[in-house]
């Protein structure tokens, strides 16, 4: 077997094993979730400019309190699990060949793994005072800004990680090839890691978010097995086969929303991830529908304040098209659709650049 072959077979058969390991502890995790009522108290009332949330609350009063949140514990857990089941079994029969399906290493998946814990575990702090309705936002949880403060500060101590202990400070650009940034390489990655955690909107409709986060992982698999670096790669395919699973329970009728605990360490892991790939400049046509979806909301706030009069019906845009007449299940099924492309797209331009 060769070594090409072996590391296919790496990528993909853990990547099917950790799908198969979520699929089957899944049912405990819904069970736990309806029996403590982990949902909203009470549904959002006012949008983010402060006006009444009229239209989002027709369209999705009834489901906010009654389908419950932190599905995202499902892609956390299993995640950790796997990566640490074949790191324990490398360690108990070092001499057995299945000891190289670890892929835990400290130069691919030490910095993607503990952002994807750190940043769940504050999503899921999130979470609990959102549905115990404590905190200063409304309905419960943590307030934008103090959000943003955190997701600031990882992308902080994230971009000081990568400039002084890695030494890196040089992106590539399609076509243009490389260019040192030097120590602006850190506000690029705290503004990279705001705009994918403001990408994390799109957790909106049953089945939307988990799709089209599985397309934009396993764009980077592709992007990180380009590279050699097979270890990333199978981090980023465990992801995606999670998300598989995530959706066998969150396609409509959803059992449970993924949440801050799923979005918010999703996102700032493919930051890291488009970091550790050098693939900056193609993270928003990768993470294409992320970025039309805060447009979408930059656009209709500016309007509001500008024109007083609102663009699109409702925001972000996948809940405008709702409002319009399309079903929930066409919206999803075509943004999953779009964001396949943009995947294809954003690999195809990181590969020939």
């Amino acid at each position: 077997m060769t070594i090409l072959t072996f590391s296919i077979i790496k990528v993909l058969g853990i990547s099917a094993i950790a799908s198969v390991i979520a699929i089957l502890w899944s049912p405990f995790l819904i069970d736990f979730l309806y029996k403590h009522k982990l949902w909203k108290k009470s549904a959002r009332t006012k949008a983010i400019s402060g006006e009444d949330a009229v239209i989002f609350n027709k369209l999705h009063q009834e489901r906010e309190t009654k389908v419950p949140r932190m599905g995202g514990l499902l892609i956390l857990f299993t995640t950790v699990f796997v990566i640490f089941l074949f790191y324990i079994i490398s360690l108990l029969f070092p001499d057995w060949w299945f000891s190289k399906l670890n892929f835990l290493s400290r130069g691919q998946t030490w910095l993607p793994l503990f952002t994807l814990i750190v940043a769940s575990l504050f999503g899921l702090l999130d979470d609990i005072l959102t549905v115990s309705s404590l905190g200063s936002y409304i309905g419960g949880g943590l307030s934008f800004k103090k959000r943003l403060l955190v997701v600031a500060l990882m992308g902080l101590i994230g971009g000081a990680w990568f400039y002084f202990n890695l030494g890196w400070d040089i992106i590539s650009i399609p076509l243009l090839g490389q260019i040192s940034i030097g120590i602006w390489y850190i506000p690029l990655f705290i503004v990279v890691m705001i705009a994918c955690w403001s990408g994390g909107i799109i957790d909106g409709l049953d089945g939307l978010a988990g799709g089209v986060f599985a397309s934009i992982f396993g764009a980077f698999t592709i992007i990180a097995f380009s590279q050699g670096k097979v270890d990333l790669a199978v981090f980023c395919a465990v992801i995606t086969g999670t998300l598989f699973s995530f959706l066998w329970f969150n396609i409509p009728p959803a059992r449970f929303y993924m949440s801050e605990v799923g979005t918010l360490g999703l996102t700032a892991t493919l930051s890291v991830v488009a970091f550790l790939t050098d693939s900056i400049f193609v993270l928003p046509i990768i993470a294409g529908l992320l970025v039309v979806e805060v447009i979408s909301v930059i656009i209709q706030l500016l309007s509001k304040k500008f024109r007083k009069k609102k663009i699109f019906l409702s925001t972000p845009i996948h809940h405008h098209f709702e409002a319009i007449g399309w079903p929930p299940q066409k919206v999803t099924m075509r943004f999953w659709i779009i964001g396949i492309i943009l995947a294809i797209i954003g690999v195809v331009i990181k590969l020939a650049g």
